[in-house]
């Protein structure tokens, strides 16, 4: 995930649909020593301005629409395992072409104004296959079609009519039966049951839409453990469903809380002091070498001064890496893409910009996942003299007539993402004598001069949206090159070898010979030098004690339905 869909907001939206249905929860009792009530804060680096699933393809808005949107199937994060969520079961075909899917009863959209009652409407199999058609539409509100239309029977043809409209008869190869919903997929694919865990594939009614039409971005309706009750340019908040389906394992109606705040940080440094001043209750991807410093002395915490905290650290499924334009001089030249490769020392920039934090990516684009390791493939060694020579090869003897460029690089100056891109720069001067300017830039302005063909090198990163290799390849593919917003494929890469290797692997049900065919393609990365892997990534984050059942997981994702507040004896 890493794209966002800009919406300017100039004043507050109140969006509650949640409010009809009101319950004193002060008055609730729970069981196994959680509580009920209280409100979770925390910042954003980005703002949130999209809460519409098909919509939403970045982390930052992801985040929050997870909390109001749900998706069929979702992951055990402890054994890595594809499990039911409002899908109460579902079955895959021995050919791994069919999946079906029974979906769960009594579970209720939220109250909305959409609905002719005003009130709410419990979920149906046909609003499921409703969402699912419309995440392989071709309207340009949805930003998921690519995950889709070349995988589900009819979802190409479906897409291209779509263009203006949903019709009425919908994909082909998704079908209603009883309370059932069936996928036909055009080939085999066993990893299938994980694309339908995704976040932006969260299940929302035909009604919705219909009213809000594109505004629909900002008018979420889901069935999640919260609603959108206000969003601005200062913050977002949501309440309580009090009409939520799940409960915790002691039979406690989630979720515990009774808002969730978020608002924004113009910087890491004042976010922690937020936190340390009890204003924010989290801290996400914290800076190492600030903890300290934000957080005060041991002699401050003796005398009780500091915040009771704890801090957790998941290894994160994600990447960063320096983008590259091969639709553009001089990145149309493999043996530019390769010297900058080779140019760059990454464990110095670990060790010595990022003060230890992150792992260099030494071998391939694809982290470690499951049973696939990155060790396999053979990634670039730094060696200045050999990238010199092949800069010259290339035409720019001693960088001598290479471009002054700019990096567009979405960070706020001085925090890890600035310093790492700020150690690019200097590399590549000091061991190519090539010159490159950082232009920090939002998400949307980034994502806009990438599109636009203006930016020539960018900021890349991904974190997995699903835990398989497929997910971080799947970028690379010819047919995701494009020239709209929802192109994945952003560096114009292509290479029928390529496609071939990577089609093979979905293919496969052997999940040896499938990850060997992932070993090839990620070695054809490393070969063309299609982006400068940079690095990997520990997922950080800092909470206040007081926040009970907070856990985090390696795709960075958050779930907040069964977080409590207890605060502490005095």
């Amino acid at each position: 995930m890493f794209k966002i869909f800009l919406l300017s907001v100039t004043s507050v939206i109140l969006a509650s649909s949640c409010s009809e249905n009101k319950v004193d929860i002060s008055q609730l009792t729970a069981n196994g020593g959680a509580k009920y009530g209280g409100e979770f804060r925390f910042m954003s680096s980005e703002k949130i301005n999209c809460l519409f699933p098909v919509a939403t393809s970045d982390v930052y808005n992801q985040r929050i629409s997870g909390q109001i949107f749900e998706s069929l199937l979702s992951i055990d994060f402890k054994t890595n395992k594809v499990i039911p969520n409002l899908a109460s079961s579902f079955t895959i075909s021995q050919d791994a072409k069919i999946f079906s899917l029974k979906i769960k009863e009594g579970v209720f959209f939220h109250n909305d104004a959409c609905f002719s009652s005003g009130n709410r409407r419990e979920l149906t199999a046909e609003d499921v296959k409703y969402a699912l058609d419309f995440a392989c539409s071709g309207l340009k509100v949805n930003k998921m079609s690519w995950m889709l239309v070349d995988k589900i029977k009819g979802a190409k043809e479906f897409n291209q009519k779509t263009k203006k409209a949903i019709t009425q008869s919908g994909v082909s190869g998704i079908t209603v039966k009883d309370n059932s919903v069936i996928i036909e997929l055009v080939e085999p694919f066993v990893g299938f049951d994980k694309i339908l865990t995704h976040s932006s594939l969260g299940i929302f009614p035909k009604e919705s839409y219909e009213m809000y039409k594109n505004d629909v971005i900002k008018h979420p309706v889901g069935t999640g453990p919260f609603c959108l009750e206000s969003l601005s340019n200062k913050e977002v908040l949501l309440t309580r469903n009090n009409n939520y389906w799940k409960k915790d394992d002691f039979g406690n109606q989630l979720p515990f809380l009774e808002k969730v705040r978020v608002s924004y940080s113009t910087d890491k440094k004042s976010e922690l002091m937020a936190f340390r001043n009890k204003k924010i209750d989290l801290v996400l991807e914290i800076p190492v070498d600030e903890i300290e410093n934000i957080l005060g002395s041991l002699e401050e915490a003796q005398a009780g001064m500091t915040v009771k905290h704890k801090i957790d650290s998941k290894n994160s499924l994600s990447i960063a890496y320096l983008g590259f334009d091969h639709h553009s001089v001089p990145f149309s030249n493999k043996n530019v893409r390769k010297a900058f490769n080779i140019a760059i020392d990454r464990n110095e920039i670990v060790n010595n910009y990022l003060k230890g934090e992150g792992y260099a990516c030494e071998n391939g684009f694809v982290p470690n996942i499951n049973d696939y390791t990155t060790k396999k493939v053979q990634g670039h060694k730094f060696h200045v003299a050999a990238a010199k020579k092949i800069l010259a090869q290339a035409g720019y003897p001693e960088g001598k007539g290479f471009p002054v460029l700019d990096i567009y690089v979405n960070a706020q100056s001085g925090n890890s993402i600035f310093m790492l891109y700020e150690a690019i720069k200097e590399q590549l001067k000091n061991n190519l004598n090539i010159t490159v300017n950082l232009k920090l830039c939002s998400l949307d302005e980034r994502d806009k001069a990438i599109t636009s063909g203006k930016a020539k090198l960018w900021r890349g990163g991904w974190i997995a949206d699903y835990p398989d290799p497929e997910n971080f390849l799947n970028l690379f593919l010819s047919k995701h090159i494009g020239s709209n917003s929802q192109t994945m494929n952003t560096v114009k890469f292509s290479s029928s070898e390529y496609d071939r290797l990577l089609n093979l692997a979905i293919k496969e049900k052997n999940s040896q010979i499938r990850n060997d065919y992932f070993v090839q393609c990620d070695q054809i990365l490393i070969d063309e030098a299609v982006v400068m892997p940079l690095i990997n990534d520990d997922f950080i984050t800092m909470i206040n004690s007081k926040i009970k059942n907070f856990e985090t997981n390696s795709m960075e994702t958050l779930d907040f339905s069964k977080i409590f507040i207890k605060e502490p004896k005095k």
